[in-house]
């Protein structure tokens, strides 16, 4: 017996789930025999029975120090992260309006500008359909046609900003977190619970991708920070079981909130497509609405790219709603009216950074006017005065 468990046994505690299901206390880590994993998830063959478990145990949550970003003002944060499409929005408007009145050569250069900026032809046309409709043969300037594309795209995202509510229930909300590698999936697990757990919510991490040591010692560095405890096998253990195990254990020891990490995978490999559609299953298995929440998470500086993840990932994985990550400065940020316009999924929440901090929910507005170039004050610069 562990020197904690015998603790718990003097004073009358009965050990936890994590505790009986894991071979220990869940309030060290522990390493027991693989527990049962449904009819979904049998194991390959003897040797993949053997593999361990673990729970890292939830320790306080640490305080990171203070950095000098967090002294900006997420606006200013955010026009940072955009700086890339609003450059080339901002530069493509000064460049076409060498002449002061809009003509039809000066709004095909436009729609140019923006279809390049991965806004989208539906937002492109319709953006140069109102300046032709309002506009056209009358003098405009810069920063009054910034001020109506930033209401064209406004408009466009409004619908899709969409805060993710966590809904009350007999059992945990089981968010899946899924994505193409390098999306940023763990580390937006890691600011997503430090949130949580601010809300004063309870909150369990599965350690999905087995593909990876370095991402289940990096989800497991993030729990200890958060001081949430994480469901973890050793790599190369079998996805879907380890799924099982945690909906299992989120279920027993009544957790608000269960994230299960998966492997990074490239939507246009079936059988890894295949191998994430048997994780939904199985968690299906212990909760029949499970999981509640899909998140994809989108690199913003793969560009037209995202376009066919949202497509693949919506289709095998049905996808609920979307973080947008990297939004670093470097990044082509304007795909994501695109994406709304196409598929109409929530945004719930846009990075910027890497700290906590730099994970916010999505702002229509705001997001709208740093694409524009608007400054945080409201005040755009006509570019094209002499």
């Amino acid at each position: 017996m562990s020197e904690n468990s015998g603790k718990e046994a003097k004073a009358g505690k009965k050990p936890g789930l994590l505790g009986r299901l894991f071979g220990g206390s869940a309030s060290a880590v522990q390493k027991g025999q693989e527990s049962a994993s449904g009819p979904d998830t049998a194991p390959a063959g003897p040797e993949s029975q053997s593999l361990p478990s673990s729970v890292s145990a939830p320790v306080a949550p640490s305080t990171p120090e203070p950095a000098p970003e967090l002294q900006k003002s997420w606006l200013a944060r955010l026009g940072a992260g955009l700086k890339k499409s609003s450059d080339q929005v901002t530069s493509g408007i000064t460049s076409v309006f060498t002449r002061r009145r809009l003509d039809r050569a000066t709004l095909d250069d436009l729609e140019d500008v923006l279809i390049q900026a991965d806004l989208g032809i539906e937002a492109a046309t319709a953006i140069t359909a109102r300046l032709r409709a309002e506009r056209y043969d009358k003098q405009i300037g810069g920063a009054e046609l910034r001020a109506i594309l930033a209401e064209e795209v406004r408009a466009r995202l409004e619908p899709v900003a969409v805060p993710l509510v966590i809904t009350p229930g007999n059992g945990p909300h089981v968010i899946l977190m899924v994505g193409v590698n390098g999306s940023g999936k763990t580390t937006t697990i890691g600011k997503l619970t430090s949130k949580f757990v601010a809300e004063g919510k309870s909150v369990m991490l599965a350690a999905g991708d087995t593909f990876r040591a370095a991402a289940i010692e990096q989800l497991e560095i993030w729990g200890q920070r958060c001081g949430v405890p994480v469901i973890a096998k050793p790599a190369g253990s079998d996805a879907s079981g380890l799924a099982f195990d945690a909906v299992t254990a989120a279920v027993a020891e009544g957790v608000d909130i269960l994230i299960i990490d998966t492997a990074g995978r490239l939507q246009n490999r079936h059988e890894l497509m295949d191998e994430l559609e048997k994780i939904i299953r199985v968690v299906g298995r212990v909760i029949k609405t499970a999981p509640h929440t899909v998140l994809l998470t989108l690199d913003a500086t793969t560009g037209q790219n995202a376009l066919n993840q949202v497509e693949i990932f919506g289709k095998k994985a049905g996808v609920t709603g979307l973080v947008m990550t990297k939004l670093d400065g470097t990044a082509r940020g304007g795909i994501l009216v695109a994406i709304a316009a196409k598929f109409g999924l929530p945004v719930h929440f846009i990075g910027v950074g890497e700290t906590i901090e730099d994970l916010a929910p999505f702002t229509a507005g705001d997001f709208a006017g740093a694409i524009a170039g608007i400054t945080p004050e409201g005040a755009a610069k006509d570019d094209t005065t002499p």
